[in-house]
């Protein structure tokens, strides 16, 4: 994982540390409603229109998925941080489905956090990753990849 983060800006290393354990227990650790209880503000704002407001609906949300799906994780590539700002290029894997082939779902979340440590806001950007014969499945089934650069 590539990490950018001032060692000497302390609420920025805090917050990238927070971020990270965010996705560990909601998704890796299954653990979702704890995780978010632990580092989202209880008025949570959402950008993501497939979730509710507020630390409470991601909890279930992620939780519905982690209870669904066995497979289910989230691997961090690059993390960002500067003051209240935190940026993640991740990796959802087997969220909708349970299987060994998945190549997942790319995802940029740009978190705003609060002096406590914890998100008040989010954003995010998403996009299937695919494989060399199937570049962008359910956008465009069946294209080949254009480049060999990869997402990550």
């Amino acid at each position: 994982m590539i990490e950018i983060v001032d060692p000497n800006d302390r609420r920025a290393v805090r917050n990238k540390d927070n971020v990270l354990e965010l996705y560990e227990l909601m998704i890796n650790k299954k653990k979702s409603e704890e995780g978010t209880a632990k580092h989202l503000h209880a008025k949570y704002i959402q950008h993501n229109p497939l979730i509710a407001d507020g630390s409470v609906a991601l909890g279930q949300f992620f939780g519905k998925i982690t209870r669904e799906r066995a497979g289910a994780r989230v691997v961090v590539h690059k993390i960002i941080a500067v003051g209240d700002w935190v940026w993640a290029h991740v990796n959802f894997i087997n969220l909708f489905h349970d299987d060994l082939a998945d190549t997942g779902i790319a995802g940029v979340d740009i978190y705003r956090m609060d002096a406590d440590g914890k998100a008040v806001e989010h954003w995010d950007t998403l996009q299937f990753v695919g494989d060399p014969k199937n570049s962008a499945p359910m956008l465009g089934p069946n294209i080949p990849r254009a480049n060999s650069n990869g997402m990550f």
